[in-house]
């Protein structure tokens, strides 16, 4: 077990990863770019260093140690130049409170096993287990194929939930040792999905369709955003999609937009474009839901 993988957390006894209390691991880098997106810290590849103006205490440390002049005191805070700052992560050592803060680590497969085991208890006596998120977890899909086989030697459920914007052999490499997957559908419009998440899906419908002729246990995620990705014949597409896969899905998580993740944008020093005050009636969720249940399977909403 030498293969490591960038992380950046481990969230435990989460119940809105799968089934029963769950330990989620959030893997660093994904390939798709949604607007809305509230792990912006994932999006792109490598160790992050998110600023937090509320525990700054301008006591200019960073701004001695940043090269090229590009931290700036404010009235208010730091103000940063991510691009002429090349050494940020030196300013998570001298930050004496704590404003700045990494977000990615690498981690082997055995430290991350030894982890994940210590919750074996509650994944036993609640029919849970571990999923891998992101970002896009399927990108280290030689990691996820090893720690998954690990894991699946002491009885433990495993589940990936993916994206699936990756070929189909490494996703396949990715899955080999999970239980379960949870796909999302951002969109069945290709054309709608490229504008949300700058990038198509014919290979994401693909892949999913491969995924449950492996018998393969499914839930289906649906994240509904006002007024981008809730036009109502595109949902009818996607649950009539769903329909298609067959006894393979399980379950239909139909997710509420939420702006939880703006702050982290701010912190990142990236601009946050979703509007505010996003808002659909309760009737059309419960118009989802209804035609979500068509399908025979369970459907929860979320948010």
């Amino acid at each position: 077990m030498s293969k490591k993988a960038l992380i950046s957390n481990i969230q435990n006894y989460s119940t809105k990863d799968g089934p029963g209390i769950r330990t989620t691991v959030f893997f660093t880098g994904c390939n798709l770019k949604c607007v809305w997106c509230s792990n912006p810290e994932l999006i792109g590849p490598g160790i992050k260093v998110m600023y937090f103006e509320n525990r700054c205490r301008r006591c200019g440390k960073c701004a001695e140690t940043a090269v090229n002049n590009s931290i700036i005191l404010t009235e208010s805070g730091c103000e940063i130049d991510r691009e002429k700052c090349t050494n940020i992560e030196e300013c998570v050592e001298v930050c004496p409170y704590e404003a700045y803060e990494k977000s990615g680590y690498e981690i082997s497969v055995q430290d991350l096993y030894n982890k994940l085991i210590r919750d074996k208890i509650f994944f036993e006596q609640s029919g849970g287990g571990v999923t891998f998120s992101g970002g896009e977890a399927g990108l280290q899909h030689e990691f996820l194929s090893e720690i998954g086989a690990e894991l699946q030697k002491d009885n433990i459920h495993t589940a990936l939930d993916t994206a699936g914007l990756i070929t189909w052999k490494k996703l396949e490499k990715a899955i080999s040792s999970m239980n379960m997957v949870l796909f999302d559908i951002k969109a069945y419009d290709s054309r709608l999905h490229r504008k949300y998440t700058g990038a198509g899906n014919k290979l994401i419908l693909e892949n999913i369709k491969k995924t449950a002729a492996k018998n393969k246990e499914l839930i289906i995620r649906m994240v509904i955003v006002p007024g981008m990705n809730d036009n109502m014949e595109d949902i009818k597409k996607r649950i009539s999609f769903i329909k298609e896969l067959g006894s393979a899905v399980k379950q239909i998580d139909i997710l509420k937009y939420h702006n939880l993740g703006e702050g982290k944008y701010k912190s990142l020093g990236m601009i946050y474009s979703v509007p505010k005050d996003l808002y659909r009636e309760e009737g059309f969720w419960k118009k989802v839901k209804e035609m979500a249940s068509e399908t025979g399977v369970k459907v929860t909403i979320d948010g």
